[in-house]
């Protein structure tokens, strides 16, 4: 697909803070795509709140700002710079988030900024969990019995109805970042507040606790002209229950069967067709250990933490190739 020729200028939201070993695979990520569009003969405009990061040396960008990641702050660059377009999904959740707000209120458009990659609607469709059930019982793939709440007495509600324990999964989080597993109406309490104010939109979900299943992710590309294909596939050490982002994952998966495997790759690649994801995308299940009974986790519309592991397993620079996609139109 040839490149867009009315992108001249784009916005890159980096990755933000870091913590000794977590998440500096998104500056791994968003250094690949400054150097992409470079070489695309892109004018590349970065904002990042970390200056201990590759992605914000001198020459990675044209122009750097390191700057709270905060959505004032990204509409003054915006006014600024006035990029043509934006790349949201290469800088982890922040991105994202921020990309997402400032499309919703309209920012983006009143400034004539297009999001790259991914729609908003596919972004929203994806993130936000009552979108995500609705769509996945639309296509026929099977979630865990689950429930969408804003208010903890909902939440309560629905666990004493389906028993405890329950996951609590935040919307529009990072690495579970408010969420986790609740085994007394005590500590569900506390999780789903936590998880309603961490929550960009005040969404949390409430499901039906599968602790002990194995958990497995697809890492998945697609372009805007419907081509998929699969990375890799990887599989968590620990079972479902231990958030991934704690877990010691290998690359490609040591116990599933041929039929397991093809049934989970089929999977992912129906839900990232339906998603219309363009990039990469990080598609998590359980699998029942016992049967081919299988339920779909969530989906990171994104570059995700998975990525850097399957970029550096296969050898495939899947955020390069991301930033190639979000760049190329397809006619119809």
């Amino acid at each position: 697909m040839p490149k867009n020729k009315k992108i001249k200028k784009v916005l890159v939201i980096g990755s933000g803070p870091i913590i000794i070993g977590q998440a500096a695979e998104f500056d791994y990520a968003g250094t690949q795509a400054c150097r992409e569009l470079k070489k695309e003969g892109l004018e590349v405009v970065l904002i990042n709140s970390n200056p201990a990061t590759i992605m914000t040396d001198k020459n990675m960008a044209d122009k750097i700002y390191i700057e709270p990641l905060t959505v004032k702050t990204v509409e003054k660059v915006i006014e600024k710079e006035k990029p043509d377009s934006i790349l949201p999904n290469l800088g982890g959740q922040t991105g994202l988030n921020l990309a997402m707000e400032l499309a919703e209120n309209g920012f983006l458009e009143k400034h004539n900024v297009r999001l790259l990659g991914t729609s908003p609607e596919g972004i929203r469709n994806a993130e936000d969990r009552q979108c995500f059930k609705d769509m996945m019982e639309k296509i026929g793939e099977p979630c865990v019995a689950s429930k969408v709440v804003h208010k903890v007495e909902d939440a309560v509600e629905f666990a004493r109805e389906i028993g405890l324990p329950v996951i609590i999964r935040p919307a529009y989080t990072l690495g579970g970042t408010g969420g986790g597993i609740a085994y007394t109406i005590e500590e569900l309490e506390e999780i789903a507040a936590s998880g309603i104010r961490m929550s960009r939109v005040d969404e949390i979900l409430v499901e039906k606790c599968i602790s002990g299943w194995k958990e497995i992710e697809y890492e998945v590309m697609r372009d805007s002209n419907g081509n998929c294909i699969t990375i890799c596939n990887m599989e968590n050490i620990d079972p479902v229950g231990i958030h991934t982002g704690d877990s010691i994952v290998v690359a490609p998966s040591q116990t599933l069967s041929n039929k397991e495997y093809q049934m989970l790759r089929t999977s992912a690649i129906k839900i990232i067709s339906s998603l219309k994801i363009e990039g990469g995308c990080n598609v998590q299940f359980a699998l029942n250990p016992n049967s081919f009974e299988y339920a779909v986790i969530e989906v990171n519309p994104r570059v995700s933490r998975s990525s850097a592991l399957a970029s550096k397993a296969t050898g495939y620079p899947i955020a390069k190739v991301a930033t190639k996609i979000a760049l190329r139109i397809y006619f119809r």
